[in-house]
């Protein structure tokens, strides 16, 4: 991974360098070979030409020879004529948007390292302009946190986003990806505080995830839970649930029973029904005989576990008891321990 970001410095630096020794002051290298556009071209560079034009005037004509430059794919043509001119014009008020244009052409053509070079400078050099009514540093950061594979910046774009922009985006679905790229610099407390961000806009839909606020609103109360239910291995916990049993033990089994996020449902159901406070498990526990299966049912795995119990005096005899593995990498002490998590009633379907 190393050598690869070199390498592409490297390209990029040797690049730069080619842009500036090759700074084109005769403008009919752009103008050769148009076709039907030459005359056009001609005509725009001659305006461009006049040292008493005005900013706004250079901007019509800028943005016109850059279009036409793109429509004929003449790309590199396009880039060398904006970089150009910003390096000749350096204080030209519009020199963020031309900039602008540069890195969109390098996006577009999947040249993604000089994309977010110039996308960054632009934030770091040139003050914010609007172009049809959008921002061009809103752009430059939609752009960035997309284009971007190291979270230290992307951090650092979506925190940008969240301060100038709020009233353009969607700040639960920001705070949602802000806590994810936390998660990735392993900056578990900030991840936290982003998801406690992200509940407070209950009409943010995250795509392609269902219940999105239950999944967050579980994450952050097993964070601050003391955890003192999970046990280390499989083996142990089964062991210990399977004595609680034996002895009718409501003590002994509530001991292992998950503080937070605990549910009991149906094997249809499609979303939880946490009822740990109103159910409780120790009455029947008392009264009735229970029978547990000797071993793990079938479709347990490395991960989930089922353990089948029956002659529960409830209304539905069978319950199979629910087991996982603990996902919890803000604590290497917690991580990969196991949990009981809940319980499925009835048959398995």
């Amino acid at each position: 991974m190393i050598k690869k970001s070199l390498l592409l410095f490297s390209v990029f630096v040797l690049f730069s360098v080619f842009l500036t020794n090759c700074a084109v002051k005769d403008y009919s290298f752009y103008i050769a070979n148009t076709g039907e556009e030459k005359r056009e071209l001609n005509d725009l560079f001659n305006l461009l030409k006049n040292e008493k034009a005005s900013s706004e005037q250079r901007f019509i004509l800028i943005d016109r020879i850059a279009n036409i430059l793109t429509k004929k794919g003449e790309q590199e043509k396009q880039i060398l004529f904006l970089t150009d001119y910003v390096e000749r014009h350096p204080i030209d008020p519009y020199d963020a948007f031309y900039l602008l244009l540069v890195a969109q052409t390098y996006e577009n053509k999947k040249e993604y390292p000089l994309a977010i070079h110039y996308y960054d400078r632009i934030l770091k050099n040139y003050p914010d302009l609007l172009y049809k009514g959008r921002s061009v540093h809103f752009h430059c950061l939609t752009s960035l946190i997309k284009l971007a594979d190291m979270p230290e910046y992307k951090v650092e774009y979506y925190k940008e986003l969240i301060a100038r922009f709020s009233d353009r985006i969607d700040l639960g679905v920001t705070y949602y990806y802000l806590a994810k790229t936390y998660e990735k610099l392993g900056d578990w407390d900030l991840a936290i505080q982003a998801d406690k961000k992200f509940l407070q806009y209950p009409d943010s839909e995250i795509p392609g995830l269902e219940d999105a606020h239950e999944k967050i609103k579980e994450k952050v109360a097993f964070y601050y839970s003391d955890k003192s239910w999970t046990v280390r291995n499989l083996s142990t916990l089964i062991r210990e649930i399977k004595r609680a049993i034996r002895l009718r033990s409501p003590r002994k089994l509530l001991k292992y029973k998950a503080k937070v996020n605990f549910f009991t449902k149906s094997w249809e159901q499609q979303t939880d029904s946490r009822k740990a406070k109103i159910f409780d498990i120790g009455s029947f526990l008392r009264k009735s005989k229970i029978r547990v299966a000797s071993k793990l049912d079938i479709d347990s795995n490395a991960r989930e576990a089922y353990l089948k119990t029956t002659r529960w005096t409830y209304r539905i005899p069978t319950w199979y008891l629910y087991f996982k593995k603990i996902d919890f990498k803000a604590d290497p002490e917690i991580d990969g321990r196991w949990e009981w998590a809940g319980i499925y009633f009835g048959e398995k379907l």
